[in-house]
């Protein structure tokens, strides 16, 4: 299946109240663990420092991929930066 490098920024608009920003924070992770336990998130790495992280996505194609972003409940506070892998040959082997 298909692999992408995905960097995800997250940016709290001023206007949303803690109380609602937790809320979505916590779907956020709920729907995180179900695309790692479901293999669409397969590796993924936090940036320290920042409200950033990379990870490895897999997904059949690249409208796929786009549906599991735009299913993250933080989507709209969101700036998503994706790139396709493909096999390097060191890679041949494994």
């Amino acid at each position: 299946m298909p692999e992408y490098l995905v960097r995800i920024a997250l940016k709290r608009p001023d206007t949303i109240d803690d109380r609602t920003w937790a809320a979505v924070l916590d779907a956020e992770r709920a729907v995180g663990l179900d695309y790692r336990r479901r293999g669409a998130i397969q590796r993924i790495w936090r940036v320290p420092g920042t409200t950033s992280n990379v990870g490895i996505w897999s997904a059949p194609d690249v409208s796929e991929l786009d549906q599991l972003l735009a299913g993250l409940p933080a989507f709209r506070y969101l700036t998503i930066k994706v790139e396709a892998l493909a096999r390097h040959y060191l890679e041949a082997d494994q």
